[in-house]
């Protein structure tokens, strides 16, 4: 029986999880993992925390949980899997199944010949077409040679003021670890109207941008980077923003996400998505059965939508890269989508969020409904709980749920609501299944009834009729923004915590506490459109309940309360001022 050969393009995160996946079914086969570079199999998702400080050697990126570097001979000897570095390949003869490399140190170009091959080329970082991009201090942090350039930079004291191109996750990540540790004037510059676009709907995400802008970092949203000029002759950098003044940095970041690399597919014939992502079935074969991909370089199905998506993540590549081992020795392993979980750590808040966002949802033809909940992550008497600040994206027609997203400090807490409500989209849930979703009790870890039921259960009154919910973007439009002659504020708080509110506002912000509803029923205005609040939504959805009974239903319920609008920065006593003054 011949040896089967299996040539691996790319070894980070799929290329060596594939490898040893394979070997370990089929010890008899020859593998060998070929790239570019000459650091392999590292933690890429690690890199802003070596820059921050908080990882202090490039090597435990590339390290096992037993403290063993990933290198070439720890694959040899560990794994017998022969490992290819500093080795580029630049093309594959399909028909005499060949990869043409070549050795980057010596310029020898040879053929590697396999019986079944794999790309793992992962993306490429987007590079927006700005004049000056190109520019000496302008650095693109995608792999550990920038990592270290960046922070060899900070290390020596060169930068003072940095500049990142974009608000999403990776932009987010650098601003804190240059702000953080290093002390660095940040800024962001993000085209989007709020921070995470993509991954948080703008009420959640202003929470982020709120936290950001407390930690000093400085946010331009809505702005655009319309060029970089040098400045002087010792690396000083201009960015000129949309018609702001310009901003002087010694170094730039651009963070604008990344593409998939699938130039070897695409002039191989393979199949390519017009997203230029590699076009896989659920084996993970592309439409060369000989050939699998699967990481960053490929489209695969939204599990919500149906439709294909690029979702570049650690976590599928690792999982996808097992399929592929078990395929490549035999197995019938299948990789069926994702439902796009995603967490991340900006400074002291810990976000989270799985399935379409409510914009997401509206763009994908969905009748789609946003319910916000606002609700301590352990028992309210527990000492270290703190708030969760939990949305629900549900469709009306169906009542299935479509998506979550989750803001927070205790992350174990967060990542833990979004992991359990993620698991239960694979199975179409709806928000009765929410409602009753179980999940482990005890005070130190989760309330009697969990912010995740309280959810479910608010999605369930939306839905049902029984409550007319407000978002805090609506609240703010309509109360602070437009001041309507038409609508007021019903405050359902005891009078201590509506004081300084009624002081505010005078007359347009009228406090009757929740247990005095009743009996002063005649003093709530008949002829105003009464947007009901309390601290987090439950007293004021009780309150709307109760004067619909009286008779009077032109209310709304402000989603999360005085919790939602304070921490996501729309009702605070300097704007409360402003719109008084």
């Amino acid at each position: 029986m011949s040896v089967k050969k299996v040539v691996i393009i790319g070894g980070v995160a799929l290329g060596p999880k594939a490898a040893c996946r394979l070997k370990r079914l089929d010890p008899e086969s020859d593998v060998t993992i070929i790239d570019q570079d000459e650091y392999i199999s590292y933690g890429g998702c690690g890199i802003p925390y070596f820059i921050s400080g908080d990882i202090s050697d490039v090597e435990e990126l590339m390290s096992t949980s037993f403290h063993k570097e990933r290198t070439p001979e720890f694959f040899r000897d560990s794994k017998d899997v022969r490992v290819r570095p500093r080795t580029r390949a630049l093309s594959i003869d399909r028909a005499k199944k060949v990869v043409r490399v070549l050795d980057l140190p010596t310029g020898v170009e040879e053929d590697l010949p396999y019986d079944s091959l794999v790309i793992a080329t992962g993306s490429a970082a987007n590079r927006p077409p700005i004049p000056g991009i190109d520019l000496p201090g302008v650095i693109t942090v995608t792999d550990l040679h920038a990592a270290i350039t960046v922070k060899n930079k900070l290390s020596k004291g060169e930068v003072s003021r940095a500049v990142i191109i974009g608000a999403g996750p990776i932009g987010c990540e650098m601003a804190e670890a240059l702000a953080d540790l290093w002390g660095i004037e940040t800024h962001i510059i993000e085209m989007a109207d709020h921070v995470l676009p993509g991954a948080l709907d703008h009420a959640l995400a202003e929470t982020v941008r709120v936290h950001l802008e407390e930690k000093g970092v400085r946010l331009h949203l809505g702005r655009r980077v319309s060029e970089i000029r040098k400045k002087g002759e010792n690396g000083l950098l201009e960015v000129q923003v949309s018609e702001e003044a310009p901003i002087e940095a010694q170094i730039v970041i651009p963070a604008v996400g990344v593409h998939p690399d699938s130039r070897l597919a695409r002039e191989a014939g393979l199949l390519v998505a017009p997203s230029g992502a590699i076009v896989v079935n659920v084996r993970l074969q592309t439409s060369d059965p000989n050939i699998y991909a699967g990481g960053d370089c490929i489209e695969i199905p939204n599990l919500i939508t149906g439709k294909p998506v690029y979702f570049p993540q650690g976590s599928l590549a690792n999982r996808q890269g097992r399929v592929i081992g078990t395929n490549l020795a035999g197995g019938l392993a299948r990789f069926d989508g994702t439902v796009g979980s995603f967490a991340i750590k900006i400074f002291d808040l810990s976000v989270a969020s799985v399935g379409l966002t409510y914009q997401a949802a509206l763009n994908n033809g969905f009748d789609a409904q946003s319910v916000i909940v606002v609700q301590a992550d352990r028992a309210h008497f527990y000492p270290t709980h703190d708030v969760i600040y939990l949305q629900l994206t549900v469709d009306r027609k169906t009542r299935r749920i479509l998506g979550a997203q989750a803001v927070g400090a205790n992350g174990d807490a967060v990542t833990g609501r979004i992991n359990a409500i993620g698991a239960t989209l694979l199975d179409r849930a709806t928000v009765e299944a929410i409602s009753n979703l179980e999940i482990a009790y005890s005070p130190p870890f989760a309330s009697a009834l969990d912010i995740v039921n309280a959810a479910g259960n608010t999605a369930e009154n939306i839905l049902d009729g029984l409550s007319r919910p407000l978002r805090p973007e609506e609240f703010e439009k309509c109360f602070l923004v437009d001041e309507s002659k038409d609508c007021l504020c019903l405050d359902v708080r005891e009078p201590t915590e509506a004081a300084p509110f009624v002081k505010r506002f005078g007359n347009r912000w009228v406090n009757i506490p929740q247990d005095a509803l009743e009996k002063r029923k005649d003093e709530v205005p008949k002829d105003k459109r009464l947007l009901v609040v309390c601290s987090s939504g439950a007293r004021s959805y009780e309150a709307v309940r109760r004067l619909a009974k009286a008779g009077i239903t032109n209310t709304a319920n402000v989603m999360g309360g005085a919790a939602m609008l304070e921490k996501s920065g729309i009702l605070t006593p300097e704007k409360g001022e402003e719109s008084t003054g």
